[in-house]
């Protein structure tokens, strides 16, 4: 890169992140706003919109990455590829008959996936993974199949409703509202609400909730409720929440033995610092976890998902057609 075009990449890097939330760093000497119960306040809208996924990428060293990398990794990104794509060939372009953008299930339009790589404290990263230190999930030997329960209907076939993926059936979108809450390209923002007794999470992605009691015990029935069985606490400033015993179907990062611990802190008026770690040796060889920010919003927007829709049946009866065609 030559210095010209690293002035001109550094300018619009500037004009991206200066109408971000992710231009905002720690603040000298902030103090952590506390509610009326006297609790750090979380309460408001929030976002971990990002390019920055939560595994590395392969060929990318490093977690911290300087403002030159970051820039080339945002251009070099599906998301920013999807939205040149779009001003490239408009959907007017189309021709009858064809689709607008046949590599992709979604035009640029609907892409919300960030301008930027994510930053953390005022620091690029390149993965939310920080453990281990090549930013991968570190799976035994069997991958992210060990997270699907065995005794279960193989998720992904056309045998039935019953055997296509949760999300598309418009049940859960677990990735946004955790454990662990992760970005996607679409549906980044929260909403945080705090009570004297429970902390709640409602997820823009599905609209999902957790509503989560502050209680040093877990639950004493036999349950494996969606998004996992979870506990807060608060220790100091830290909001604390332990879940365990997540919903097979869900497809969680833990089995019923695993468990997540995430970790929530003021660290200024615009950006709250959340740190994550997953145990489960029936998974993983070792435990591992990471960090990100959520940054100020100002709404949730709705997310209108319908279980049922006309690309179910359509998609069920297309297997049943194979299936004769292949008797």
């Amino acid at each position: 890169m030559t210095a010209f075009h690293r002035q001109i990449a550094a300018l619009i890097t500037a004009l991206v992140f200066s109408a971000s939330p992710f231009a905002i760093a720690q603040q000298p000497g902030y103090e952590t706003p506390h509610t009326e119960y006297g609790a750090p306040d979380f309460q408001g809208i929030w976002t971990n919109r990002s390019i920055t996924r939560l595994e590395r990428a392969p060929g990318i060293e490093g977690l911290v990455l300087s403002e030159d990398r970051a820039y080339e990794l945002t251009q070099g990104s599906l998301w920013m590829s999807l939205d040149r794509q779009q001003q490239n060939n408009p959907i007017t372009d189309a021709e009858a008959g064809e689709a607008a953008f046949g590599t992709r299930g979604h035009n640029a339009f609907w892409i919300d996936a960030g301008f930027g790589m994510g930053v953390v404290k005022g620091e690029y990263r390149s993965s939310w993974i920080t453990d281990p230190v090549d930013g991968r999930i570190p799976y035994k030997e069997g991958g992210a199949a060990l997270r699907t329960a065995s005794h279960l209907p193989k998720i992904g076939s056309y045998d039935g409703p019953e055997t296509r993926p949760v999300g598309e059936r418009c049940i859960a979108m677990s990735y946004a509202i955790g454990p662990v809450m992760m970005n996607g390209i679409y549906n980044n923002n929260y909403q945080f609400v705090q009570t004297k007794d429970h902390v709640m999470f409602m997820a823009e992605m599905n609209h999902e909730v957790r509503i989560i009691p502050l209680t040093d015990e877990h639950s004493n029935e036999d349950i494996q409720p969606w998004f996992g069985d979870s506990i807060a606490r608060y220790e100091g400033d830290t909001l604390v929440i332990e879940t365990i015993k997540p919903y097979p179907l869900q497809s969680s990062y833990i089995s019923p033995t695993g468990k997540v611990t995430e970790r929530f802190t003021r660290w200024s008026d615009n950006e709250i610092f959340y740190e994550f770690r997953v145990e489960d040796p029936t998974i993983y060889t070792q435990p591992w976890g990471g960090e990100l920010s959520f940054y100020k919003e100002t709404a949730v927007f709705e997310y209108a998902c319908h279980e049922g829709n006309y690309s179910l049946p359509g998609i069920l009866a297309g297997a049943r057609r194979q299936d004769l065609d292949e008797q």
